[in-house]
C-alpha cells in the first residue's frame, strides 16, 4: 500500500478545464476580462436558480469586502460574525474600520445561534450602537437556521450577509445557499468543493448592485477616454483563466457533491459501532449539506480517554492530513478584545472536534488506509 498523502480536501479535476483554458490561450484573452468569465458568471447565476446575479472575483474574502462596503459599513459601525468560522468571515469588518461583534453557535448546525443573536443585537441597542449587518456562516457546507435568522434580521432590520464559502451545493428548503441574504458569499479556494485555483463571487438579487461591485472590484474605473476615478476602487476581478477552470468545474458540481456526501456515509458506517464518536450531520430533512468537509466530536470520557489530538496524531503518522475545527474567532488572539455573545458551544466544539478527509477524490486505497489508523485507534 502507497504512503502518499491524503489531503483533507484537495483539488480534483473534471476534466474539461484544460479545453477552455486552451480557448483562452487560443483567443489570446489572457486577462482580468474575457468571454470565459462572463459565461461562468452566467452558469453560477442559472446553478443558483435564475433570480440572482453573480460577479466572479479574486477571492471569497473579497467578496466578503465588497458586500459590506455595499452595505454602507463604514469606521465605527458594529457588525455582528458568527463567531465558530474561518478569519475571512470577519478580517473585512476591521478593513473598513468597524467593530466585529462576535456571536456563539447552535448545536444544531453549529451556526449563528438565533437567541444569542438576538441577545446581542438588543445589548448593542441598548448600548446606543445599532449593528449594521449580519454575517452568517453555513459552516462545513450545512445551512445555518435560515428561517429563524432571517426572522431577526427583518425584525431589526439589519441585513445578512451570507457566507457561503464552504456551501456552494448545499440547501435549505430547496433553495440554494448564497441566495438567502442580502448578498451571498462563494469561494473557489483550492481547498474548496470546486475551485478556480483561487477565487470568489458576490451574489445578489438586483443587477444594479451587482453591477456595482463589479465597478468597485475593476479599480473604480469611471467612464471615461481616460482613466477617471470617483471613488476607491480594488483589484478583485476573477481572470478570465481562472474562470475557465471554474467552466469546467461547475460541469462537475453535482457530481462532487455526491461523492463528498457518499464519504460523509463512509464515515458514519464507519463509527456506527465506536462509542464515544458522534459523526455531525444535519438536522432534519430542511437541510441538504454539501458535506464538504466530514467533521467528528470525540468524548474522551466514553473513549478510553482517546482525543481529536490522539487521532490526527496517528492519521499525521500514517502521512493523512485532518484538522482541528476551526478556532473561533473570539478566542483568537488578534479579536480577543472585541465583545462576544453566547455561551460556550463553539468552544466545546473546538475543543472535542476534527475534521475528516472529505475528498470527491478519495479512492477506495485511501479509504483503506483511513479505517486502519480509525480502528488501530479505537479499537486495539
Amino acid at each position: 500500500m502507497n504512503n502518499s498523502k491524503i489531503w483533507l480536501s484537495s483539488p480534483h479535476m473534471g476534466g474539461n478545464e484544460q479545453k477552455y483554458v486552451q480557448e483562452a490561450f487560443d483567443s489570446n484573452w489572457v486577462a482580468p476580462l474575457g468571454p470565459n468569465l462572463v459565461q461562468f458568471q452566467e452558469e453560477l447565476k442559472q446553478y443558483l436558480g435564475h433570480d440572482d446575479f453573480v460577479a466572479a472575483l479574486s477571492s471569497g474574502t473579497a467578496a466578503i469586502h465588497l458586500g459590506l462596503i455595499l452595505l454602507d459599513i463604514k469606521p465605527g459601525d458594529e457588525v455582528i460574525c458568527q463567531s465558530f468560522t474561518f478569519s475571512a468571515s470577519a478580517n473585512p469588518i476591521l478593513y473598513l474600520g468597524a467593530t466585529p461583534i462576535f456571536v456563539d453557535s447552535e448545536s444544531e448546525t453549529w451556526n449563528i445561534c438565533p437567541i444569542a443573536l438576538e441577545k446581542a443585537i438588543i445589548d448593542r441597542i441598548n448600548k446606543g450602537k445599532k449593528p449594521k449587518a449580519i454575517i452568517a456562516v453555513h459552516l462545513y457546507g450545512t445551512p445555518y437556521k435560515v428561517d429563524e435568522i432571517k426572522a431577526i434580521s427583518h425584525k431589526y432590520e439589519i441585513p445578512i450577509l451570507e457566507d457561503s464559502a464552504e456551501a456552494l451545493g448545499s440547501s435549505y428548503k430547496g433553495k440554494k445557499c448564497g441566495t438567502f441574504g442580502s448578498f451571498g458569499v462563494l469561494s473557489f479556494n483550492g481547498n474548496k468543493i470546486i475551485t478556480t485555483s483561487g477565487g470568489g463571487a458576490i451574489v445578489a438579487n438586483n443587477k444594479k448592485i451587482i453591477d456595482k461591485a463589479i465597478f468597485l472590484a475593476t479599480q473604480s474605473r469611471d467612464d471615461a477616454p481616460h482613466y477617471e476615478h470617483s471613488e476607491i476602487g480594488y483589484n478583485y476581478r476573477m481572470s478570465n483563466i481562472c474562470a475557465a477552470i471554474g467552466r469546467g468545474q461547475l460541469e462537475v458540481l453535482d457530481q462532487w457533491v455526491s461523492l463528498r456526501r457518499n464519504m460523509h456515509q463512509f464515515y458514519k458506517d464507519l463509527f456506527e459501532s465506536i462509542n464515544g464518536v458522534t459523526v455531525f450531520e444535519v438536522p432534519n430533512e430542511d437541510y441538504f449539506s454539501n458535506y464538504w468537509l466530514t467533521t467528528i466530536l470525540i468524548d474522551p470520557n466514553k473513549c478510553k480517554g482517546i482525543t481529536p489530538t490522539t487521532l490526527r496524531m496517528a492519521f499525521d503518522t500514517e502521512n493523512i492530513e485532518s484538522r482541528p475545527l476551526w478556532k473561533p474567532m473570539h478566542l483568537q488572539p488578534v479579536f480577543k478584545n472585541y465583545p462576544y455573545y453566547g455561551d460556550h458551544v463553539a468552544e466545546n466544539l473546538f475543543e472535542i472536534g476534527l475534521c475528516l478527509p472529505s475528498g470527491s477524490n478519495l479512492t477506495d486505497e485511501d479509504r483503506l488506509r483511513i479505517t486502519n489508523v480509525i480502528n488501530k485507534v479505537f479499537l486495539h
